[in-house]
């Protein structure tokens, strides 16, 4: 669809799959998890177990990589009724550890866009996940120097999003939130008032997932095949 972006002076940018490859590696991880419990549960299994781990520690632990470790350890005691062996919960730690350490790697095009829009608006990143986790990956990004502000937030919702924008003085129709998830990064802004624009990563997990008759009743957003895109909707 067409939308006219005129009025916007403030683009916030989701971070994990819109700035930088995220779900890819949690999606590898996981495999290499249900390989190490494949003597005590099928993969199928394996991967609906640790699904619902998660969801039960979401109030818990928050996003990011961090509950996800913890989650993984605790659905392998689960599923192997406590019978784990430490080099295996050992291997687990080590393969989250390496989520954490792993290079930062921009999506297609992120730059660029960064590039051309930093002088005509005021750019923020506004995403979910472990703050500590969240900073390392945006200074390893060399991305920082384009953002005026900076926030990690519990959750996407849209009360998040109205006292975040209260909060740094933003108008509602002058701000622009682009972002891969429809659940967090579309559809709240859209009932704030707000403009979104939409640029889908090839992985999602499960918990993003909207249902499909929700995704073809939502309307009033732009979708766009690469952050790139945004460039003919955008003055630069």
């Amino acid at each position: 669809m067409e939308m006219n972006l005129d009025s916007v002076k403030v683009v916030g940018f989701d971070a994990d799959d819109t700035l930088w490859v995220n779900e890819t590696y949690f999606r590898e991880t996981e495999e290499r998890f249900a390989e190490l419990l494949e003597s005590f549960e099928t993969k199928n299994k394996i991967d609906q177990e640790l699904f619902k781990v998660e969801m039960q520690n979401l109030d818990l632990y928050g996003y990011g990589v961090k509950g996800f470790i913890l989650s993984m350890i605790e659905c392998a005691l689960q599923l192997s009724n406590h019978t784990i062996s430490n080099d295996t919960l050992q291997e687990i730690l080590d393969v989250g550890k390496k989520m954490i350490a792993h290079p930062v790697e921009l999506l297609s095009g992120v730059e660029e866009v960064l590039q051309k829009l930093e002088n005509k608006y005021r750019l923020i990143v506004l995403t979910k996940g472990d703050l500590l986790d969240q900073e390392r990956k945006l200074e390893k990004s060399g991305l920082s120097k384009y953002f005026h502000h900076v926030e990690v937030l519990s959750e996407k919702k849209e009360e998040n999003y109205q006292n975040l924008l209260e909060h740094l003085e933003i108008d509602v129709n002058e701000f622009l939130m682009v972002g891969n998830s429809l659940k967090s990064d579309v559809i709240p802004i859209l009932n704030i008032g707000a403009k979104a624009v939409h640029v889908p990563f090839h992985t999602t997990w499960a918990h993003e997932l909207v249902s499909k008759e929700k995704e073809k009743s939502t309307n009033g957003y732009l979708k766009l095949e690469s952050i790139k895109d945004i460039l003919d909707y955008l003055k630069h």
